[in-house]
């Protein structure tokens, strides 16, 4: 896209939300270029020097990685690199129909430092104290607005779209042989729920969620279902819900502990122009609705694949790692472990390449976030371009449809 985007552009993009990596905006002006798109900016740590949040290109080490990527490795930048990333790595393992690449647009200093400005105190205490706008970037991530539900001319629908936004995370237990017998926990214990508890011991959450990844890619309908009540019950930054576009449930990137049941009944009120059902019934029969669609999609089998591209935990990875990068194990030295008796360093290179660029995808699978999107339909029995789900509980028809993002 030719188009460079300006500090007076800045008035047409809302916050919508972020994530420890991305500030995300919503377009609210008239452009067909952008009606229906959202941006994702990239964040730095807010204590980083500029010479440490500028674009740099691949590091060294990147490049003897991903070196049978051509064009990855040949990126004059790291944004534009990420995005092949995706393009080139990642959409071919869960599928283009399921994963947006979206495009990069450019950007001026000022429209960032707009930008920064403009949604300063829509931000979350937390993520303000963390990070802010890069500053340095030329580009940002264009990509279609999942939340909605838009007309092939591009002009947004006046019927009622509800999304939810749902972040996954490792959905199973690794058995790798590496892993020393002090960290044996990690075969009984998820990621999800050790960081859970050591969020609370560092006072960044009131409460440990009961959601439990494992439910979620189990393949059991009700498990899914005990999932998604978990999550709705503690949906800190891991569900949100919104409803053509707009925020009704979750928090907009700082994390929302729990819901109260005054929350409770205002989701539940908000879910009238969508669920036909009576007051207090509308949520339950919503999560029956995201658990029917997540089953007929299969999204979560393909993203649970990919997770276990990671066959050797990190404890084996990084082993491999140095003897990719030409460089002593440190892991060896520091338990006074002779390289050549250590099995990990006897695999051949090749091999070791495969191993830990799997590694790497199987960690961007780990953090991504999963969007399905609901349009009610009159009539099932129409064609529709987009896949199409059945309540029962409320015998209605929704055209749905679902995506991965980072």
């Amino acid at each position: 896209m030719a188009v460079v985007l300006q500090a007076k552009d800045a008035i047409e993009w809302a916050y919508r939300g972020e994530g420890a990596v991305n500030l995300i905006l919503a377009y609210c002006g008239k452009s067909p270029d952008f009606v229906g798109k959202i941006l994702r900016i990239q964040k730095v740590p807010r204590n980083g020097s500029e010479s440490e949040n500028g674009p740099s290109a691949l590091t060294m080490h990147e490049f003897l990685l991903w070196g049978e990527h051509e064009g990855l490795i040949s990126a004059p930048t790291r944004e534009i690199a990420e995005h092949l990333y995706v393009q080139q790595v990642m959409c071919p393992l869960l599928g283009s129909k399921h994963v947006d690449a979206g495009i990069r647009v450019l950007v001026s200093r000022e429209f960032l430092e707009a930008v920064e400005n403009k949604v300063l105190c829509q931000r979350p205490s937390l993520r303000v104290d963390a990070a802010k706008v890069n500053p340095l970037c030329d580009s940002v991530l264009l990509v279609a607005d999942h939340s909605i539900f838009p007309h092939v001319s591009g002009i947004i629908k006046d019927d009622f779209c509800v999304s939810v936004e749902i972040k996954p995370k490792c959905g199973f237990l690794p058995i790798s042989e590496f892993i020393a017998p002090e960290n044996a926990v990690k075969r009984s214990i998820t990621r999800f729920q050790m960081h859970q508890a050591l969020k609370l011991h560092q006072g960044k959450i009131s409460q440990i969620s009961k959601y439990d990844p494992l439910d979620l890619f189990s393949g059991s309908k009700d498990r899914v279902q005990n999932a998604m009540k978990s999550l709705l019950l503690t949906p800190q930054n891991n569900f949100r819900v919104f409803l053509n576009g707009s925020l009704i449930f979750g928090g907009l990137g700082g994390g929302a502990d729990s819901t109260t049941c005054m929350v409770d009944r205002a989701f539940d009120h908000a879910l009238k122009h969508v669920i036909r059902a009576e007051d207090g019934m509308r949520t339950k029969y919503f999560l029956e609705l995201v658990t029917e669609s997540v089953f007929k999609s299969g999204l979560l089998n393909r993203l649970l694949e990919v997770q276990k591209l990671d066959i050797i935990d990190i404890e084996g990875a990084i082993h491999l790692y140095y003897d990719i990068v030409s460089q002593p194990c440190m892991v060896c030295r520091e338990k006074g472990e002779n390289e050549r008796n250590a099995s990990p360093h006897s695999i051949p290179r090749d091999q070791s390449l495969k191993i830990v660029r799997d590694y790497l995808t199987s960690a961007t699978a780990k953090d991504l976030s999963m969007m399905i999107s609901f349009n009610s339909r009159e009539n099932g029995n129409l064609e529709s371009s987009h896949s199409t789900v059945y309540l029962e509980s409320t015998n209605q028809f929704f055209d749905y449809k679902v995506n991965n993002f980072s």
